[in-house]
């Protein structure tokens, strides 16, 4: 199985030294057009729950916010996306 990239990790500590979130924090990774990307939950209710590469950078956010649909730039996550692994879960 593929490592963490330095990066995601460097997100999630982040988010480690914040209290903990309600619902709990959460990182998955996913293949999605043919490139490996993490998912990260939001920490709050109408915030989105965003996509991101193996660098970091920032891809779209296919759920969340006001209407719960995300940003519109990746409609076609859910659908078209493979689960990969839940790379953590904040059990605090």
């Amino acid at each position: 199985m593929a490592s963490v990239p330095a990066c995601v990790q460097a997100k999630i500590s982040d988010i480690k030294a914040q209290p903990r979130w309600n619902p709990p924090a959460e990182v998955a990774e996913y293949l999605y057009n043919g490139k490996r990307i993490f998912l990260f939950t939001s920490d709050c209710c109408d915030q989105y729950i965003q996509l991101y590469d193996e660098n970091c950078n920032y891809i779209c956010a296919p759920s969340g916010g006001i209407t719960g649909h995300g940003d519109g730039q990746c409609a076609d996550f859910y659908s078209t996306a493979t689960f990969v692994r839940l790379v953590w879960k904040d059990n605090r």
